[in-house]
This record gives C-alpha cells, structure tokens and sequence, in this order.
C-alpha cells in the first residue's frame, strides 16, 4: 500500500490542508461571534428581570433565553459563513488561476504559438506541469524551426541542380552551348545529384523512422576491409590519399548488419577522403572496448572548429560548402551514419584537436555473443 504523502501529493495535502483550514476558522469564527452577540441578545431579550432571577424560571423567561441563544448563533453562524467564503473564494482563485493560464496556454499552443511560456511558481504538481507544459513548447519549437530549416535546405538543395539543368537546357534551345558529349555529359551529372539527393533524403527518412530492419550477425571486421577498399581505392588513388588499415587479427567478430554497417563505413571514408588534401592520409582502426569493438576513421584533412564538431551530423551540415557541393554531397550522408550506428546501439561521435589537425569519426559495435 502506498504512503499518504504519494497517494495525495503535495498539491493533494494542500487541498486537504484548506478544507481543514476553512473548517477551523469558521469554527473559531462561530465561536467568537457567539460569545460578543450571546450576552447582548440576552439582555434585549430578558430586559428587566432581576427579581425573577432568583426563583425559577418562567415559560416567559425560557421563550427569551432559547430567542436570545438562537438570535446569537444566527448572527454567529452568518459572521463564520462570511468569513469562510471569502476564504475559500481566495483558496479557488489561488487554484484556477494556474489553471486557467495553462488552458489559455495550451489553446495557443495549438494555434502554433510555440515560443509560449507558463511561469512556474513553486514546488507542487501545478509548478511540475507548468514545467513539463514548458518544455513541451520547448521541444515544439525546436522541432518546428528544424521542419523550417529542412525545408528551406531541401529547397535550396533541389533548386542548385535544377537551376543548372535550366540553364544548360536554355543554352542549347538558344544556340549559346553545342549539342555535343560534354554538354549532355553535364546535364546528366546534375540529373544524378537529384537522383542521389532524393535516394539520400528517402533513406534518411526511412532509417529516422525505424523503418529499416537489421539482420544483425557476427562479421570479422579484418573479412569486410577488402570490399570497402575496392569500392574507393581508384578515388584515393586518383586524389594521392593513402588509405590505411590498422585492423588487429585476433580482433573479435562484431554484431552487426553487414550492408549497413559498410554503408556506414562507406560514408565515413568518402567524408574523409573529401576533405583530406593531396598527399594526406586516412586511417581506420578498430580496438576492442570491454564487450564493444571501437571503430575509427582518422584523417589528415582540414580539421573541425569546436562549434562544427557539434553540428557536423546535423542535416545539410557543410563544414566547406563549395567543396562538398563541387564534390556532389548530399549533406546527409553523415546522418544516416549517425542514425545507422544509433540503430545498431551504438554512438557515432567526432573529435579534432582544431582545424588544420585532421579529425576522428568513431563508434562502437556489440561484440558477439560467441566472441564474448
């Protein structure tokens, strides 16, 4: 059986608090007012009748006295019921106006005001859910600006390419361009940037939704290398980047599903390749972590500001935007990574001692459970 003070609260003890506050001071009030109008009314009602005192007392002089002691308590009792009123008037106002301001509070936030606020006073349940309403405005309003934010991105994203496309397409009906291989050859690199922007932009949605299923299984991370590297090693070749491993053999298999986790790899290597320069370096090493495989992927590229580190994964993030806009990037690539490791249990974090210092992605896996 639960405690008093949890099957009430706060709020509940100060309810039962103000009926047990009312009934005292109409008590006190009654009794104080009964004793000032009790002496009065007997002296109008009994008028003089010192020489009946002594013996005993009359019908007369009863039908008096029961006049008097009731005319006392009527006043008495009006005098109590006035007082308690105006107590208890006081009491519901301190009640409904907090609730009051969170009815108004919630109707506006339904018409889109989330930038509303409630102001919290005290400790008691009202002050908790004047706190939680706030931070439900809060959370509101965070995720309508980034709805703005999306679309505007989205916007400028779609319209960079098709502006292009627009414009190669005017010079060709107008004469301006020759119709010949180099002029195609550009439509279609800005037609596949849509392509890729729109197939990043549904798998971004699918994986944020929970939508994708993993079929999870042990995998030698050492056995995954080589494919990773065949897909990119002709695009670090041809930009003079080193790619290294450093992948310990006794290294325990890791859960994981294998397209997503080489999506996430894929990823990581062609953030790194984009922004390392010509002669630089790219590592990926993997430690083990009490029951977690660590992954690395270290380069020696441009380096991130502290204040990019911290939105690096965020949707359209360009730490150099011209470059990764000439290098074709979505800029969601490192979110799905982000959402991809997150799926899997793990956390995908940057670091960069400054810019110029290069910088590390790394994220955890789950050893498996034969491997423990």
């Amino acid at each position: 059986m639960r405690p008093l003070s949890q099957l009430f609260g706060v709020f509940g003890w100060r309810v039962f608090a103000t009926y047990l506050l009312i009934i005292a001071v109409f008590i006190v009030v009654f009794g104080v007012a009964a004793s000032l109008a009790l002496p009065a009314t007997l002296d109008r009602h009994m008028g003089n009748m010192g020489g009946m005192m002594g013996g005993p007392m009359g019908p007369e002089a009863l039908a008096n006295t029961r006049a008097a002691a009731n005319e006392a308590f009527l006043l008495a009792a009006g005098a109590a019921l006035l007082v308690a009123f105006g107590l208890s008037l006081w009491i519901a106002r301190q009640v409904a106006t907090p609730v009051q301001e969170l009815l108004r509070a919630s109707q506006d936030l339904a018409k889109g005001r989330y930038e509303l606020r409630v102001p919290v006073k005290g400790s008691d349940e009202f002050a908790q859910l004047a706190a939680s309403f706030n931070q439900l405005a809060e959370q509101l309003e965070h995720t309508e600006n980034k709805r703005r934010e999306l679309i505007a991105d989205v916007s400028h994203e779609l319209l960079t390419p098709l502006t292009a496309i627009k414009g190669y397409m005017e010079g060709l009906m107008d004469g301006v361009l020759p119709p010949e291989v180099k002029t195609y050859r550009q439509v279609h690199r800005e037609a596949d940037r849509l392509q890729r922007l729109a197939a990043d932009l549904q798998e971004l949605s699918r994986v944020q939704s929970g939508a994708i299923q993993l079929k999870r299984r042990p995998l030698s991370l050492r056995s995954l290398m080589p494919a990773i590297r065949a897909g990119l090693i002709s695009k670090f070749a041809k930009k003079a980047v080193k790619l290294e491993l450093e992948i310990p053999r006794a290294l325990p298999r890791v859960l994981a599903d294998e397209d997503r986790l080489t999506q996430v790899l894929l990823n990581l290597l062609s953030n790194a390749l984009q922004f390392t320069p010509r002669g630089g370096r790219v590592t990926i090493s993997a430690q083990k972590e009490n029951h977690a495989i660590r992954i690395a992927v270290k380069d020696t590229g441009i380096g991130l500001a502290p204040e990019q580190a911290a939105h690096i994964f965020d949707r359209f993030y360009r730490v150099d935007k011209s470059r990764a806009r000439l290098a074709g990037g979505s800029g969601v690539g490192l979110t799905i990574a982000r959402h991809l490791v997150e799926a899997h249990g793990g956390r995908l974090g940057a670091e960069s001692p400054g810019l110029g210092g290069g910088s590390t992605f790394s994220f955890t896996l789950p050893v498996a459970p034969k491997a423990r």
